[in-house]
Parts: C-alpha cells; structure tokens; sequence
C-alpha cells in the first residue's frame, strides 16, 4: 500500500514558477515508477511527466518541455515537480501517481495523491 500526498501548490503570476511535491510512505516507494498528471474541470486527466524507479529517465508533456523537471529522492520517499515559466494554459489541480509496472494509463494507475491545485493568472 502506498499513500501519496501532494503540496506546493498556489496561485501565481504568468512567468513565475512553483515547485510541487509529493510524499509517499511505504517501504517500496523505490519500485514505483512516478508520474504527475493533471486536470482541468471537463477534460481527462493529462500525463505532464514522469521518472523512472532510480530517477535517471524522464519524459514529459510536448508543452511542459524545457520549462518543468520532474525529480525524485528514493531516501526521503518523495517526486517533485518544479515548473518555471508558467502559463495560464497549465492551470489544473496536478496529481502525483504511482505504478508498479510502469504504465502511463491515468486508467490503470496503481495509486493517486488527491491533487493540489495550480493557479497561473494572465
């Protein structure tokens, strides 16, 4: 069993920049690959990033490239998202997720934090 608890979220200015975090507990954290994924009211859960079990793979979101990195620290349990320069348009309450076999599917994901929400003002 993992529980997954996300902070760092708030509002902020377009340009700005916010780090999210997740904390895990569980002794298996390190076996889980790790993904953000975000929502907007009336649209599917959106894939932004994700990091393999030991951290050195990563893909994101087309549009997040170059302006969000996705990090993970196996010893303190926890996924950061930091996300600079940010737009109006990546506004959404951003969920940590974990999976064990690795899977992208928002569908089949093994566990969910409960999201903290992102607000960029024009």
């Amino acid at each position: 069993q993992v529980q997954l608890v996300e902070s760092g979220g708030g509002l902020v200015q377009a340009g700005g920049s916010l780090r999210l975090s997740c904390a895990a507990s569980g002794r298996t954290f390190s076996s889980y690959v790790m993904f953000w994924f975000r929502q907007t009211p009336g649209k599917e859960r959106e894939f932004v990033a994700v990091v393999g079990r030991s951290g050195t793979f990563t893909r994101y979101l087309d549009s997040v490239k170059g302006r969000f990195t996705i990090s993970r620290d196996n010893a303190k349990n926890t996924v950061d998202l930091q996300m600079n320069s940010l737009k109006p348009e990546d506004t959404a309450v951003y969920y940590c997720a974990a999976d064990l076999g690795g899977s992208i599917n928002p569908r089949t994901m093994d566990y969910w934090g409960k999201g903290t929400t992102v607000t960029v003002s024009s």
